[in-house]
């Protein structure tokens, strides 16, 4: 039986992208019965048009895509949305789950998978992205981010976050000068089923200094502390 607040939380628009009729149509039924609102695509274009026309809550999106590929979806979608993206993919080499992650996907499922498994990283991402935090704006050097608005200021100048970045640099801020483990680091951030795919948030680390430090390649605020974790310093 779902509470109010699980009602609540599936009454979200999902754009699901995919070339396969049956793997559309198996998605659109399993999140249909979870209350959620669903629409299709079939090719990247067909998705980006979708994406600018209407609002959304989540895109699940399929990386094999004829024409424009997923990679290249994600990387188009971040040029105006933060919006969750949630790759599909039969790619399981961590090179291509990288690569997804490299480019704008806040989350990686491998086909085949089990229908509760893609209905609690959907939960996850749904949660994460309409989460409001009730502390004020944190700030951390040339650094404001306000968690009632999620936005991110550097010296004035607002800089686009996706939903997990976000997420990811709102709690190396709150813990300020402070080692976060990556175990703790994967599972605040991306759920408890994680703690091994420090591949994963490396990737978000590196996509955070690139628009957080003057030089990336030598950062010096967001900290590696190797084999351990990352910390921020102001």
């Amino acid at each position: 039986m779902q509470t109010a607040e699980t009602q609540s939380e599936n009454s979200a628009r999902i754009l699901v992208v995919d070339d396969a009729p049956q793997i559309r149509r198996a998605l659109r039924t399993l999140l249909i019965a979870q209350g959620y609102e669903v629409v299709t695509a079939a090719t990247g274009e067909a998705a980006l048009e979708a994406l600018r026309a209407e609002s959304w809550d989540l895109v699940l999106l399929d990386l094999g895509l004829p024409g424009l590929s997923g990679g290249e979806v994600c990387h188009e979608i971040r040029r105006f949305s933060a919006l969750p993206i949630l790759v599909l993919s039969v790619r399981s080499a961590e090179k291509e789950k990288v690569a997804a992650l490299d480019a704008g996907a806040d989350d990686y499922v491998t086909k085949p998978f089990s229908g509760e498994e893609l209905l609690a990283r959907v939960r996850s991402l749904m949660r994460r992205a309409r989460s409001g935090e009730p502390s004020g704006p944190l700030r951390a050097g040339e650094l404001e981010l306000d968690p009632s608005t999620r936005r991110l200021r550097r010296a004035g100048v607002e800089i686009r976050l996706t939903p997990k970045e976000f997420d990811l640099l709102w709690l190396l801020m709150r813990n300020s000068g402070k080692v976060l483990t990556h175990r703790k680091l994967l599972q605040a951030v991306w759920g408890p089923d994680y703690g091994e795919e420090t591949e994963v948030l490396r990737v978000f680390v590196n996509q955070l200094r690139r628009k957080i430090e003057a030089d990336p390649a030598h950062p010096a605020h967001l900290l590696t502390e190797h084999w351990v974790g990352y910390r921020l310093m102001p």
